[in-house]
């Protein structure tokens, strides 16, 4: 059976369970508008008006690529099962947003070689705009909000099977080699099943998402899973919920949603805000949630431990937390827990995880490392521990790589035959295949999954391994000019052999006063001290400088390349068999775009009182002088990310008192030109804090 089926089974079964999307993420009777809500029997209505209109093109069912570029919603929903409708491939994409880059959007349409891009109207003007400007051509735009009703009437089913192409889904990754994941209707039906069993969902289950609908997690987990069980689903939008992260928990406290989930960023994002706002919590019932699960990155044990305890007067229960595994390449969830089970944590010895070794480890013990599950994989499917170098399988007590095979396993990457070879053909020594290479290191104890890291930003050094992300943050914590969670550790080639290269960003605060050497100085002991390994190079680098992904990451390969190619924003730097030197004494250039850059601000002219605010706001958070704020410089320059940009947003809203778009800072980039825009949206020059809180309802999702 088809989700083409399922969804039309769901208009007889259950017609009027489906979705409900939450505009500007808040509850209640002012947050939603006409329209809002889509039940099963309007999905299937839409999706056939669009499968028809696209079915106009005579397309090859699993053969012709269109984008889906909408900002979340239902529009996006209506979309994608329009696509598989028609039998077309679906290619999720971020749309392009104002004053941002469109280069990995750029990348996937001429990796996918699309020739359609469906989005609606408000939006096509934009995009074919964009689209233009960077030299994109042959793509056919379809406005599917434009579509009427009354094409479905037309619609004719196609012959979809298991191996047909449902959609491509692109990973995060180098904007120049994006890999679209070729997911079959098959797989689809497939990781649905495993989510209900794992999960223990049913049609009366209610559910909170939002994640992106871009990817796995929020497309499979969010939209594809609820459509196969048959619950409602509440959604909002990303921004949303970054901007005020209680949101989110207030969308699950009204709806009195029995599932919802995220990242463990997520959970740290919420009970964060709750530290600077206590008042926050009041009249917030998560007695409902029933499962909490966590994946996408590693699940941490204290955040587990800080969250509950946070929101446990609020009837948050421990046991809800439900941590699972699962990647792109998979379609979504490979393993998960018993429903009702605590989560499992494991304690082992650091010493031996550098060995490939599991050895337990006891809470008074310094040298210590805490995993946390990420549950037992099902009976239909596999999971092998195997040993990277040798193709063999590991024994308990060993770490390799994670290795899984089973239905939802995806069919490879799209045109992209030797990768696709190296990743999904895996074949165990005397063995037969074809094993998914997921690239994590991990072990199993009793049938549980412990994840410990990625096989390929591991580093080894005469036959130990190090974990990058231990000694960033002992290189952090190493001396106070070093900016948190700005580090990348990597292996680079000396002469043959593997070694230790150290790239960190340096607080704005001491760019003019730095004593580089005693900062190299105390990174270089720390890390021998602490990991018994020295460093071949130390690289401090301008503040905001080193590569990221969209969500925060830090892209350890990238720093790698730029080490090798030199090219890497340096201030100073020490190289093994040279003299530690300053960069700012030896180039002039730098130094004098950096005093540029750093240059007091004269605020002798009047500022209006929300300009001020920002003033303040940006020096709190980078940790500068007021004066040294210029107002026409970009927040990015500053380094505030797309995260932190959202953020501002909402802590304006909150100090205004009326409600802002998440995504505003994209559109008016510095302090002067957002300070202008909100004088004008607002009329004030003295606004006063917001005391307004979303008002309680009774209305719940469709059923």
């Amino acid at each position: 059976m088809s989700f083409i089926e399922i969804l039309r089974n769901n208009t007889l079964k259950m017609p009027e369970r489906g979705f409900t999307f939450l505009e500007d993420g808040q509850v209640g009777a002012q947050g939603l508008r006409p329209g809002d809500s889509l039940n099963y029997k309007e999905l299937d209505r839409r999706a056939r008006a669009i499968a028809s209109r696209l079915q106009d093109y005579k397309m090859v069912p699993g053969g012709e690529r269109a984008l889906l570029l909408y900002p979340p919603g239902l529009d996006f929903i209506a979309a994608f099962f329009g696509c598989l409708y028609a039998g077309v491939v679906a290619v999720p994409a971020y749309p392009p947003r104002r004053n941002r880059s469109i280069k990995r959007l750029e990348s996937i349409v001429r990796d996918a070689q699309a020739k359609f891009s469906l989005t609606t109207a408000s939006w096509e003007k934009n995009i074919k705009s964009r689209f233009l400007s960077s030299g994109i051509k042959g793509v056919e735009f379809l406005s599917t909000d434009t579509v009427g009703d009354n094409r479905g009437d037309e619609w004719s089913k196609p012959a979809v099977t298991d191996d047909t192409l449902a959609f491509l889904q692109y990973t995060s990754g180098s904007t120049g080699k994006p890999k679209g994941v070729m997911i079959t209707h098959g797989n689809l039906v497939h990781n649905s099943s495993l989510i209900k069993q794992f999960f223990q969902h049913s049609p009366d289950s209610v559910a909170v998402s939002w994640l992106p609908p871009y990817h796995d997690m929020g497309l499979i987990g969010g939209i594809i899973a609820p459509v196969y069980i048959g619950n409602s689903t509440v959604l909002m939008s990303p921004v949303s919920f970054l901007q005020h992260p209680l949101r989110w928990l207030e969308a699950i406290s009204h709806y009195k949603a029995t599932t919802s989930g995220g990242p463990n960023f997520a959970y740290e994002l919420c009970f964060n805000q709750v530290i600077a706002q206590p008042n926050k919590l009041q009249g917030l019932d998560l007695s409902s949630w029933e499962l909490a699960f966590t994946g996408a990155e590693p699940v941490r044990a204290a955040t587990l431990e800080r969250f509950a305890a946070t929101f446990g007067d609020c009837g948050f229960r421990k046991e809800a937390f439900y941590p699972c595994y699962g990647m792109a390449e998979t379609t979504l969830i490979v393993s998960g827990d018993l429903k009702e089970a605590d989560p499992v944590v494991k304690r082992v010895s650091s010493g031996a995880l550098k060995e490939n070794k599991v050895v337990p480890g006891h809470i008074s013990d310094e040298d210590v490392q805490t995993f946390v599950g990420c549950g037992k994989t099902a009976p239909d499917q596999e999971i092998v521990i195997v040993n990277p170098d040798t193709f063999s399988p590991c024994s308990d007590s060993d770490i390799g790589e994670i290795w899984v095979k089973g239905k939802s396993v995806a069919v490879g990457y799209w045109e992209k035959p030797e990768q696709t070879k190296e990743t999904f053909r895996g074949h165990l020594r005397g063995g037969d295949g074809s094993y998914l290479r997921t690239g994590d290191l991990g072990f199993l104890a009793d049938g549980e999954l412990f994840v410990t890291g990625r096989i390929k930003d591991l580093i080894i050094i005469r036959g130990r391994n190090h974990y990058p992300q231990d000694i960033e943050l002992t290189v952090e914590n190493s001396n106070p000019a070093l900016l948190p969670n700005c580090c990348a550790a990597f292996a680079v080639e000396v002469l043959g052999e593997e070694q230790l290269g150290i790239a960190v960003e340096v607080k704005r605060t001491y760019l003019r006063k730095l004593d580089s050497e005693s900062v190299i100085n105390a990174i270089r002991t720390n890390v021998v001290k602490h990991h018994e390994v020295q460093p071949v190079a130390v690289l401090l680098l301008k503040t905001g400088s080193i590569p990221k992904t969209s969500s925060g990451k830090i892209q350890r390969h990238a720093c790698k390349a730029g080490f090798i190619e030199g090219s890497m924003n340096v201030i100073a730097e020490w190289k093994e068999n040279s003299e530690t030197g300053n960069e700012e004494e030896k180039t002039e250039n730098r130094e004098t775009i950096r005093a540029q850059e750093l240059a007091p601000l004269n605020l002798t002219r009047e500022s209006s009182s929300i300009e001020n605010w920002l003033i303040k706001h940006i020096s709190r958070k980078v940790g500068i002088s007021p004066e040294s704020v210029d107002v026409n410089y970009p927040f990015a320059s500053y380094g505030l990310d797309s995260m932190a940009a959202v953020r501002l947003s909402g802590e304006l809203e909150d100090w205004l008192g009326c409600k802002i778009a998440p995504t505003l800072a994209y559109d008016y980039p510095t302090i002067a030109s957002l300070a202008n825009y909100l004088a004008k949206l607002t009329g004030k020059t003295s606004p006063t804090p917001n005391t307004q809180h979303p008002t309680p309802n009774t209305q719940h999702p469709p059923k």
